[in-house]
Order: structure tokens, then sequence, then C-alpha cells
């Protein structure tokens, strides 16, 4: 019986999954407003029945009645998240924070799956998180100048960044952690908010030859330092997320090019001096006759997403376990074994449609900072979840990246938690203005 039941259970995750995943594109065809309303009230029952059967099937797979609580306590975080933000912020996205719960419910199902502590632990520090991140829309409310801080954000970051070389760890080949007092942090995921934010001011103040010259060297030195921590995968971020910001304020294509011959140089030097940087290519190239020791990670990878195939052995009959660091960088194969290819194909289509509103926010603000601000931080976002998906499924190297919200990490989720209430933020302001602008042609018109 209880096979027969998580067998129709594992079916209609993916049903639920493939029209929840719809629902993130259709939802900006209907020009009627109500309509929208709807598709978003239907995407958050889909949601809810997604993770009422996932946790379902865990419950009689391993028999662990500690889930149901956990699945309870999960439910009235989300419910109440929804309800209270939007009563708050009557103008923010509904499909950005239905999204964002989206991949949270997808990391607590897995989490859970994998290991239980590591569920709960993580579910603690998102409620920490998310409360303290839901008052930032307020703040960017009522601070007017943080475009006035150019120097002083790019100053801070570096501060950060240089931080682990004194508090530093050493964890997989780079030292980019830093302990202090029991509390481990990964300074670059926030030092990324600050750097958009230096990058952001400095080219709406400016985008003269010396201005670009100055933003330039410093972002340089960012670079430089994540290197030097042989934090690669972060300087590769820092690095695109810079040449994308610095063509939309300039739109100078020999900047663009410029900058990516000189990155391919300098990955190139990367791949010379850095050993565990060999290793990681050359298990990309042909990880097979490697499979003993450094193509371990990546062939298990592949064997789990070539198990799961389309439909997925379905949770808690999988073995994800068996790779290494699953829980953090390699979370996407837990997801595409159990779960199936269909299922991790929309958790990348849900990651491409907040990509989607970031761009539209980018789009629709007036002023140079803001639309330089959510440029830089949809740039960040999509490049990670690129970097991720890419390295677990041999694409391109390993770069030791987390798949945002979904991934293991206190750091990680922080930092995403504050991107995502930045882009909401401006998005409120975007729709406070065409609410006023709308308001103002309805005066002129009636006058």
């Amino acid at each position: 019986m209880v096979t027969i039941i998580t067998s129709i259970a594992n079916y209609l995750l993916i049903i639920l999954g493939t029209i929840y995943t719809l629902f993130c594109f259709t939802v900006f065809k209907p020009s009627n407003q109500n309509r929208k309303e709807q598709i978003l009230n239907r995407q958050i029952i889909y949601m809810l029945l997604f993770h009422f059967l996932c946790y379902l099937i865990l419950l009689l797979r391993t028999e662990n009645f500690k889930t149901i609580m956990f699945y309870g306590v999960q439910t009235c975080f989300i419910g109440i998240y929804l309800f209270l933000y939007h009563k708050a912020y009557k103008d923010a996205s509904r499909l950005i924070s239905n999204n964002m719960c989206f991949l949270l419910v997808i990391s607590f199902i897995m989490l859970t799956r994998l290991s239980f502590d590591l569920a709960i632990k993580q579910f603690a520090i998102v409620v920490a998180c998310t409360a303290i991140c839901s008052v930032i829309p307020w703040i960017l409310k009522k601070l007017k100048a943080l475009s006035a801080f150019g120097i002083l954000y790019g100053i801070a970051g570096l501060l950060l960044l240089g931080s682990v070389f004194v508090f530093g760890v050493t964890k997989y080949g780079a030292t980019n952690w830093i302990s202090v007092a029991g509390i481990s942090l990964q300074p670059s995921e926030f030092v990324k908010i600050l750097f958009v934010f230096f990058v952001a001011s400095m080219l709406a103040y400016s985008n003269s030859f010396r201005q670009v010259v100055i933003t330039t060297v410093i972002a340089g030195i960012h670079v430089l330092v994540l290197v030097l921590e042989k934090d690669l995968g972060a300087a590769l971020i820092f690095f695109m997320v810079y040449l994308i910001m610095l063509f939309a304020a300039t739109g100078n294509y020999f900047y663009f090019f410029g900058g990516m011959v000189g990155g391919s140089l300098a990955a190139f030097l990367a791949y010379k001096l850095f050993p565990h940087v060999q290793v990681r290519v050359v298990a990309w190239q042909n990880p097979w006759p490697l499979i003993d020791n450094k193509g371990y990670q990546i062939t298990q990878s592949l064997f789990a997403i070539g198990t799961g195939g389309w439909f997925g052995m379905g949770l808690a009959q999988g073995m994800p376990n068996s790779v290494p660091v699953v829980e953090t960088d390699f979370i996407f194969s837990a997801i595409v074994e159990e779960l199936g290819g269909i299922l991790g194909f929309c958790v990348i289509l849900i990651c491409v449609s907040c990509f989607v509103l970031f761009l539209d926010v980018a789009m629709r603000s007036k002023k140079m900072f803001p639309k330089l601000l959510s440029l830089g931080f949809g740039a960040v976002y999509i490049f990670q979840v690129f970097l991720s998906i890419g390295g677990v499924t041999k694409f391109i190297p390993s770069t030791g990246v987390t798949l945002p919200l979904v991934s293991y990490g206190g750091s990680s989720v922080l930092s995403t938690l504050i991107i995502f209430q930045v882009i909401q933020g401006l998005y409120i302001a975007v729709e406070q203005a065409k609410a006023l602008e709308s308001q103002q042609m309805e005066v002129t018109n009636e006058g």
C-alpha cells in the first residue's frame, strides 16, 4: 500500500511542480489584475499541495513522526509570512515572494530527506533571516541617499573580504570562511551585495573614462583578493557582474569584450597557478578514469542524475548521500535523482523566472542607480545558479558555488534573502511611481 501511495504521489508532484512553473510565466499574460491575482493564489495552493505530498511520502518511507511536526511548523511559517508581508507591503511582487517560498520549500524537503538535523537548523536560520530581511524594503524607502556612498561600499567590501586573512578557515582548497566565537561565515556572500551597491553608485554618478578607471581598479582589487583566497567561483561571479553592469552603464563594447579577453587570460593563469583548479578541470574533462579519487564527486553526481531520469526514483528511495557535500554544492543532483529531471528543470525555470523579474525591475526603473542595482543583483543571482547547476551536471568545471535558497548554508541563504528583499524594495518604488504617474495623467486629462 505504501508503495502504491508514494508512486502515485511522485507523479502528482511532477504535475503540481510543472503547473506551478507554468504559472511563473503565464502570470504576465493577462492584462486584468484580478486574473493575475487568481493565478498567484493558485500558485500558493499548488505549492502547499506539493509541500504536503512530499512530507507525506517522507513520513511513509521513513516512519519518522517528527516530520509531521516539522511540516506543520513550516506550513505555518509560509502562510504567516506571505500574509503579513503583503499586508505590510501591498505593492510588493507576489510572484517574487511565491518563488522565494517555493525554492525554500524544495530546500526544506531535500534537507529533511538528507539530514533531519540540518533541515531543522536551516529552517531556524531561514526564519530568523526572513524576519530580519523583511524590513529592507521599508529601509530602502526611508533612505534616499544610498547612491552617495560609492567608495565607502567598496572599502567596506574589501575590509570584509580581508577579514579571512585574520580569522580565515580553509575549506575545499579555498580560504574563504571566517570563524569567530564558533560561528562560521563566508564573507564573499555579503561582499557581493556591497559590491553591487558600489558599482551601481559609482557608475550611476558618472560613466566618464576617469570614473570607469577608478571603479575598475577597486573592482579588480576585489577580484584579486578573492583569487588570493582561492575562492575562484566567487571571483568569477564578481568579474562577470562587473562587466555586465559596466556595459549597461556605458554601452561601450570595447570595455565588455576587452574585459572578456582579460578574464580569459586570468582564468588560464588561475589554472596554471592553483592545483585544486587543475584537479577540477581534469575531473570535468574526463572524470571516468579518475572515478576512485579526483573524479569521484562529479561521477557520483552524474550517476545520481542518470539514475533519476525524467521522473525520479521517488523521495527516500535513491542514494543521494553517496555524493560528497550533497547538502551544499551538489543538492541539485539529489533533487533530480529522487524527484526527477522534469522537476529539476522546473527548479531551473523558477530561478529563470526570478531573473526575469529582476530584469523587469531594471527595465522599468527611471533612474540609473536602481536600474544598475536590479541588473547587478539579477546577474549575481542567475550566474550563481548557472555555476551551481552547470558544475553538478558537468556542463562546466565545478566551482563550489551553492544553489541560492536551496542549498544548505546560513551565509548563502541570508545573502540571497537580502538580495530578494532589495529587489522587492525597488519593485515597490517602481509600482508606486507608476501609480503616481497614472494619477497625474488622470488629473491632466480631467483638466
